[in-house]
C-alpha cells in the first residue's frame, strides 16, 4: 500500500518532529509556562497545516488556546473529530528524572520525557496518520482536530469553547488517544473512564507559627489535625466514610464481575513493577475492580510547616492537602464535592478552622460497543496487532469526555496505546517507540473501517 511506503520513508522525520513538540514545556498548571502554551499551540497549528489541513487556527479561550484544524473532502462523507491535549503535567520532582524531562531521549526502545505518552506522543500519532493519508490520497473521510491546553487542570475553558463552536466541531464520532492498553500483547479498547472530584483543603489553627516547646501539647497542631481528618475519610476496609458517597454506585452482578475479571492480570508482576510487597484497597474486590469499577479517594499532595534543610521547631499555623476522588458511573462529581465539603467541615474539631475548595472535576464516561465507531476501532486493532481487542474499564479520568457527550451530543472512542509502565504523571514518563508507530498504523485502519461502515 502507498500509505505503508509513506510511513516507512518518513519514520525518522515523524520521531524528530515529536521530539520538537515535546521540547516545548507546555505545563498548564504553572503560570510561568503561559508563553510556552501559546508557542505549543502555534507549533501544532503549523504542523497540521503542513500535514494537509485546509485550515489550522489557534483560537483564544479564557485560558490556553484551542488548536482547531480541518480537512473536508466531501460534506456527504463521515466526519471524525480528533481530540487531544498539548498541555502536560509538571515535571517536578526534577531530581528523580534520569534525563532532562523536556529533552527526550530513547533508551531500550522507549522515549523518555514529560509528555512522551500523555498526551503529546499519542496526540501526534493522529497528526502523522492524517498526513500520511492526505499525502497518499487515501483519506476516506472528513477530519477535524480539537486540541486543548488545559486537560491536566480540568479543561476549564473548553466547555464554553465547545458551547460556542458546536457547529464548527460537528462530527459523527470523537476519536481520542489518551488512554492505555492492558498490555502490548493484550490489545484493548477503553470502554469506561472514572469521573473525578478534585478538592483542596486548608486547616488553620493558631494565628501564627508557634514555638513547639512553649506551646506543644497546649494548642492544636493543624498538621496533626489534618492527618487525623484524612485518616477518617477511609476506614480499615478501604471504604470511603463520607455519608451518601456510595448512594449511586451500581454494584456489579456476580456474572458482570466474573466477566470483568477475565482480562489477564498478573498480581505478582504488578506488585513487582511498583516496588510494593502487597496491594491494598477496598475489601472484597480485586485490583482490577478497585481501579476500574470502584470509586477511590487519595491524597495527591500534602504540606505544612517547615520542610527545608535542618530543623525548625514549630507548630505550623496552617496545613493543606489536595485530594482526588475517582468516581464510577452514576456518581455525580458536583454532588460528591458537596458531600465531601459538608463531611470534612463536620469532622473538624473546634480547635481549628477548615476551608474546602472544589477545584475541578468531571463525570464518568462509558462507550457503547454496538456503534459503528467501536466496531471500526476493534477491527483496526485486530488488523495491526493480530488479535481482537479486549474491552476494559480504565481507572483514569478525562473529565471533558463526558462534557463532549453533554454539550456536543457525540460519543467518543478511546483508542489509546499507552501502557501502565509508561509512568505518566510521574518522573521518567516514557512511551514505546513501537507504540507510537503502531498507533499511527492503527489510526489509519480505523479511518478506513469507519468510512466503509458508517
Amino acid at each position: 500500500m502507498m500509505v505503508n511506503k509513506y510511513l516507512a520513508e518518513n519514520r525518522q522525520r515523524f520521531m524528530d518532529e515529536l521530539f520538537e513538540l515535546i521540547r516545548i514545556p507546555s505545563v498548564s498548571a504553572q503560570s510561568q509556562h503561559k508563553p510556552d502554551m501559546v508557542k505549543c499551540a502555534e507549533w501544532l497549528a503549523a504542523s497540521l497545516k503542513k500535514a494537509g489541513a485546509d485550515r489550522a487556527d489557534v483560537m483564544p479561550t479564557a485560558g490556553n488556546p484551542v488548536v482547531y484544524a480541518e480537512k473536508i473532502i466531501d460534506p456527504a462523507k463521515p466526519t471524525i473529530l480528533v481530540y487531544g491535549h498539548y498541555d502536560v503535567m509538571p515535571a517536578e520532582p526534577l531530581e528523580l528524572w534520569d534525563n532532562e524531562p523536556f529533552e527526550p531521549v530513547i533508551k531500550d526502545g522507549r522515549i523518555y520525557a514529560r509528555g512522551a505518552n500523555d498526551d503529546k506522543g499519542q496526540l501526534y500519532m493522529h497528526a502523522k496518520a492524517f498526513e500520511a493519508m492526505v499525502a497518499t490520497g487515501t483519506l476516506p473521510c472528513n477530519v477535524k482536530f480539537m486540541l486543548e491546553g488545559e486537560e491536566e487542570v480540568g479543561s476549564p475553558s473548553l466547555y464554553k469553547w465547545c458551547e460556542d463552536h458546536k457547529e464548527l466541531v460537528k462530527a459523527d464520532i470523537i476519536l481520542v488517544s489518551d488512554t492505555s492498553m492492558i498490555a502490548w500483547d493484550v490489545p484493548s479498547i477503553t470502554l469506561g473512564l472514572r469521573g473525578l472530584t478534585y478538592v483542596q483543603v486548608e486547616v488553620t489553627g493558631p494565628n501564627r507559627d508557634l514555638h513547639s516547646g512553649l506551646f506543644g501539647g497546649a494548642v492544636a497542631n493543624p498538621a496533626n489535625v489534618l492527618a487525623r481528618m484524612i485518616d477518617e475519610l477511609v476506614d480499615a476496609d478501604g471504604r470511603i466514610t463520607i455519608p451518601g458517597f456510595y448512594d449511586n454506585v451500581r454494584v456489579l452482578t456476580p456474572t458482570e464481575r466474573e466477566e470483568f475479571n477475565k482480562a489477564p492480570f498478573d498480581l505478582a508482576a504488578y506488585e513487582k513493577s511498583l516496588g510494593v510487597d502487597e496491594v491494598t484497597g477496598e475489601k472484597g474486590y480485586t485490583t482490577m475492580e478497585r481501579t476500574g469499577v470502584r470509586p477511590a479517594l487519595d491524597v495527591n499532595g500534602i504540606w505544612s510547616g517547615y520542610t527545608g534543610e535542618g530543623s525548625k521547631t514549630i507548630i505550623p499555623s496552617v496545613a493543606n492537602a489536595k485530594i482526588s476522588m475517582r468516581l464510577v458511573p452514576d456518581q455525580d462529581f458536583v454532588k460528591i464535592g458537596e458531600l465531601f465539603k459538608a463531611h470534612f467541615e463536620k469532622i473538624a474539631p473546634k480547635s481549628v478552622k477548615v476551608k474546602v475548595d472544589v477545584l475541578h472535576g468531571g463525570q464518568p464516561y462509558v462507550t457503547p460497543t454496538d456503534i459503528p465507531a467501536y466496531r471500526a476501532a476493534s477491527q483496526a486493532i485486530e488488523d495491526t496487532f493480530g488479535k481482537k481487542p479486549l474491552p476494559f474499564y480504565s481507572g483514569g479520568s478525562i473529565p471533558i469526555i463526558s462534557g463532549f457527550e453533554r454539550i456536543l451530543g457525540m460519543k467518543s472512542i478511546l483508542l489509546g496505546f499507552g501502557l501502565d509502565s509508561d509512568a505518566i504523571h510521574s518522573p521518567n514518563e516514557s512511551y514505546g517507540v513501537e507504540n507510537f508507530y503502531r498507533g499511527i498504523e492503527t489510526i489509519i485502519r480505523f479511518y478506513e473501517h469507519f468510512a466503509a461502515g458508517k
